[in-house]
């Protein structure tokens, strides 16, 4: 497959954007491998469970896809997937709710389970950046995690959680209060990593439901 260099991100997905309506629908592909990461560390957030976010994104991809026609480069393209994923992850969260019997602290346990991912990383580290992320209020944590570790900008976020930026800053100051020095120096390169050897399998499942 023919590889777009990415060098001005913004660029490159009004380009992919306008190709893949054009008549390059498998070019969705570059379009899946550079927002994983971002998806992946907002369904952790909310989700809490790699399996669950997983399902997520797939969905994110799908509905996207399917109305990219509709997205019409109104606003960045990573900002709207956002905004599809952090629904969807709510979606599933509260069908999950229904059937959910266990306490706080067995959720907080639970968000710490180490999965095939998490053995490619430090697991002693990881696994307590994460607990330390996963114990925020969900509403501080993913404005930490979209500020902070994706560096969205304080507009971005907003727009992607309908808050206003006032909003952003405060939730921000309260999250690293809250967290303190758990996170100095380590949260950007160990904080739920979706590694680049998962890419792979989320095209292949994107495309088979897709037809591609």
């Amino acid at each position: 497959m023919e590889t777009i260099v990415k060098q001005n991100p913004l660029a490159i997905d009004d380009l992919l954007v306008n190709r893949i309506l054009a008549g390059e629908p498998r070019l969705f592909e570059t379009v899946i491998r550079n927002h994983n990461q971002r998806l992946y560390r907002i369904g952790m957030s909310i989700l809490k469970q790699d399996a669950d976010t997983e399902d997520a994104m797939q969905n994110t991809y799908i509905k996207a896809f399917q109305n990219l026609d509709k997205f019409g480069n109104r606003a960045e393209l990573g900002t709207w997937l956002c905004k599809i994923m952090i629904n969807e992850c709510l979606a599933s969260k509260k069908k999950n709710q229904r059937f959910q019997t266990e306490t706080v602290d067995q959720l907080i346990n639970n968000s710490v389970m180490i999965t095939p991912a998490h053995t490619l990383m430090n697991k002693e580290l990881n696994i307590a950046l994460e607990t330390a992320v996963s114990q925020l209020p969900e509403k501080y944590r993913l404005v930490f995690v979209l500020r902070e570790i994706e560096e969205m900008s304080v507009k971005e976020t907003g727009e992607a959680l309908n808050i206003e930026e006032a909003n952003v800053k405060v939730r921000l100051n309260r999250a690293k209060g809250i967290l303190q020095k758990h996170l100095n120096g380590y949260m950007k390169d160990h904080v739920y990593s979706y590694h680049l050897s998962r890419c792979d399998l989320m095209v292949e499942r994107v495309f088979e439901r897709l037809r591609l």
